[in-house]
């Protein structure tokens, strides 16, 4: 039975992952935010069951954001329960010493996977474009609204690390197998 609710403006359709269903989990890691987002690979269909972000403050040390990094994504797993992750590739564009922060959210974030016994495919942001719109070169806003259109969403998923990470898991989604949208 789905039972939706709403958690800060994100609307979350809740249910049970059935025996012939796979649960993925995308990510898009980040010390102040990092996106998450689950779809169900269900009878050859992606179906969208819920999506947020995980949120630190500059005010806090590094070290208790990756902790609290860490137990949030505990949290998601926990009331979700994925059996496989997706995790955009690290990629460094022109600053090196703001991928350093994302590197550690980073390794936070696998670590936990590899906690909770969570396979973690990784992928590059071209490989996810590519997976979503069909074009490895789409722009952001071409990705957001073809993950409304596959997820059958009323609206694009917000926040943009959100919509990231569902980017991330249907690209898993597609990579496991042939899949249809909702």
């Amino acid at each position: 039975m789905k039972q939706s609710e709403t958690v800060r403006g994100e609307t979350r359709i809740s249910c049970p992952p059935s025996a012939a269903s796979t649960r993925i989990l995308g990510i898009d890691p980040g010390l102040a935010s990092s996106g998450w987002g689950i779809v169900e690979y269900r009878n050859n269909r992606l179906y969208h069951i819920a999506h947020g972000c995980i949120e630190t403050g500059p005010d806090l040390v590094r070290g208790e954001r990756l902790l609290l990094i860490g137990r949030a994504l505990r949290e998601v797993i926990a009331a979700y329960k994925p059996v496989l992750a997706s995790m955009e590739t690290l990629y460094f564009a022109r600053n090196v010493s703001s991928a350093l922060p994302v590197a550690e959210a980073r390794g936070v974030l696998s670590m936990v996977l590899a906690e909770q016994g969570i396979a973690l495919r990784e992928f590059t942001p071209n490989a996810i474009k590519q997976a979503v719109v069909g074009e490895s070169r789409a722009s952001k806003s071409q990705v957001q609204d073809m993950l409304r259109l596959i997820l059958g969403l009323k609206e694009i998923p917000r926040p943009d690390h959100a919509a990231d990470a569902l980017g991330a898991a249907v690209c898993a989604a597609h990579a496991e197998g042939p899949v249809k949208t909702a």
